[in-house]
């Protein structure tokens, strides 16, 4: 397993490797539609398939130790390959790179927000977009679930987290206890004669806790609030939702839930993060500088964690416990990737022409190896010639 300090020797040098990463994710910063499991997707695409910065399993355990820590789990992905491929400096590149693209289409969407008090229409390019993210994340999921199954074991606990998943189980809860039901079953010998080889240690980061009446808007407690988001947020969008409503509708009484929704839904049809709402809620509060502090609050702790937890992944690998464990988490991972593709796909695939846009962008995708970047960027013209001459 290549550790984080051991970068691709091919590139002979460590700017030029600074570059690509720079290229590469700020590419990506603008044109990764669909939401985690798209990002995702498409990062496999670009640093497993067509690059081979790293292999299916350094790919899907570095998946599974974003799982295991709070955060976007995308833009912790973005920043564990910038650690692999370039170090330090590669880690907070990539991240940037993803980061502020997204961030930036967000600031200007916030300023014409306040000023017709509404978001602007985005349905014509979801609807064109989203069959193609369909497509790409079944690819990814096929390449990494060849590698992610390794026993019947695994593939029965996948299906489980999967129909689980779809009956309301909380995804976190799926996780760990995936991952440590695949640990005992693996390591069924040791716990029979007592011999623990290691045992895992999970470390939770406590958040602040803020219990003020409603107060008007502070620089501070805006920058405060995001940290503490960023530093405990587990699972998806609707979760984020959750804490964000918490804190800023209910207790400090800052935002009405009309704003707080289209907070969200800017940061859903946008690309890149969707912890970028963030950078959206901020401006409305607060201007540019509301908008920067807020931005930089839920996503500083993504970077620690992956700079605290990526020198520690390939020890886990070796570990015949935590190996285990970390195998259980991946497949799990893997079906609720799945899952919310499933979800996705029922809301995506609409009628003739988005059934016609997910086939043509599969086929391109799994006979031809097309760039995902190109397939997005086409079903986007087609939607708007599609919404401009027809509808």
């Amino acid at each position: 397993m290549t550790g984080p300090a051991q970068v691709d020797p091919t590139n002979d040098s460590h700017s030029g490797r600074l570059r690509e990463l720079a290229t590469l994710f700020l590419r990506l910063g603008f044109t990764a539609f669909g939401g985690p499991a798209a990002h995702i997707a498409m990062f496999h695409d670009e640093v497993v398939t067509r690059r081979k910065w790293i292999t299916d399993e350094h790919f899907l355990d570095l998946l599974g130790a974003t799982n295991l820590i709070p955060g976007p789990n995308s833009t912790e992905m973005a920043i564990h390959i910038g650690f692999v491929r370039a170090g330090w400096q590669g880690l907070i590149l990539a991240g940037l790179c993803f980061i502020v693209p997204a961030a930036s289409i967000v600031l200007v969407l916030a300023w014409l927000y306040t000023l017709v008090g509404s978001t602007p229409a985005a349905n014509w390019l979801l609807y064109g977009i989203k069959p193609v993210i369909i497509a790409i994340i079944l690819q990814a999921l096929w390449s990494l679930g060849r590698k992610a199954v390794k026993s019947p074991v695994l593939a029965i606990v996948g299906v489980l987290a999967f129909a689980l998943y779809l009956t309301g189980v909380n995804e976190v809860a799926l996780l760990f206890i995936s991952g440590g039901l695949v640990m005992l079953i693996a390591n069924m010998r040791r716990l029979r004669t007592l011999r623990v080889d290691s045992l895992p240690l999970l470390l939770g980061v406590p958040g602040a806790l803020f219990a003020q009446a409603a107060v008007p808007v502070s620089m501070g407690l805006l920058f405060l609030n995001f940290l503490k988001i960023g530093a405990v947020l587990y699972g998806s969008g609707y979760v984020l939702l959750a804490f964000l409503r918490g804190d800023f509708v209910n207790r400090l009484h800052w935002l009405t839930d009309q704003q707080l929704l289209d907070a969200v839904a800017v940061g859903q049809f946008t690309p890149g993060p969707v912890s970028s709402t963030a950078t959206f809620i901020g401006f409305v509060l607060g201007g540019v500088p509301g908008a920067i502090l807020a931005t930089v609050g839920i996503f500083l702790p993504s970077f620690v964690f992956v700079a605290i937890s990526n020198p520690f992944i390939p020890r886990v690998r070796q570990s015949p416990w935590l190996s285990s464990l970390l195998d259980g988490v991946n497949i799990a991972a893997l079906a609720l990737m799945a899952a919310v593709t499933l979800e996705l796909a029922q809301a995506a695939l609409i009628d003739w022409l988005t059934l016609i846009l997910a086939v043509v962008a599969a086929v391109a995708l799994f006979r031809f190896k097309v760039n995902a970047t190109w397939l997005i960027a086409a079903s986007g013209i087609i939607s708007i010639v599609y919404h401009v001459l027809i509808r």
